[in-house]
């Protein structure tokens, strides 16, 4: 069963009942130079456009801008580590890190994966010449975060805070 505070997006700082979804600081509401975002096949960025939607991929990372009426990019999908070809939502249940997938899966996340997403992050702001400041400096930004798991609380089990099953495989 789907949870469809999945479907909230995630580029507004809103309360989510029992969750937080946090707003990474991209200011998504900046439009970029369309010359801006051709460079950036240049700075070694696997760039892919179709029909005034731009993905843009490195480091097994990606986002998407979109093409504005006014012709400048605009984000839409902010910086996220990439599994399967596949954007994922960052997850921090509390006592660790998972990848959300758009199905609802969840798998943990590896170091090496959050490394990958800050130095995708960091690349890309450089690239389109956006600011970091000190609290974005500081390490990952999730999209949904569950402290609260006091148990007979909502909340109490993470999982179903936010609609993720493991794969029956494992």
């Amino acid at each position: 069963m789907r949870n469809d505070r999945l479907s909230i997006p995630l580029l507004a700082l809103q309360t989510c009942g029992e969750f937080i979804c946090s707003k990474a600081m991209w200011y998504v509401n900046k439009l970029f130079e369309q010359a801006q975002v051709e460079s950036l096949s240049a700075k070694g960025f696997l760039v892919r456009s179709s029909g005034g939607v731009v993905r843009i991929e490195k480091h097994d990372c990606g986002a998407e801008l979109r093409k504005s009426p006014s012709g400048r990019y605009q984000m839409t999908i902010i910086p996220s580590i990439m599994v399967a070809g596949q954007f994922t939502r960052l997850w921090d249940a509390g006592y660790q890190k998972f990848l959300l997938t758009h199905e609802g899966r969840k798998f943990p996340i590896r170091v090496s994966q959050l490394a990958d997403l800050r130095r995708f992050n960091e690349e890309l702001r450089t690239a389109l010449g956006v600011p970091t400041y000190y609290n974005e400096a500081l390490g990952s930004t999730c999209h949904y975060s569950v402290y609260d798991r006091v148990k007979g609380r909502r909340g109490d089990v993470p999982d179903e805070s936010v609609g993720a099953h493991e794969e029956a495989d494992h």
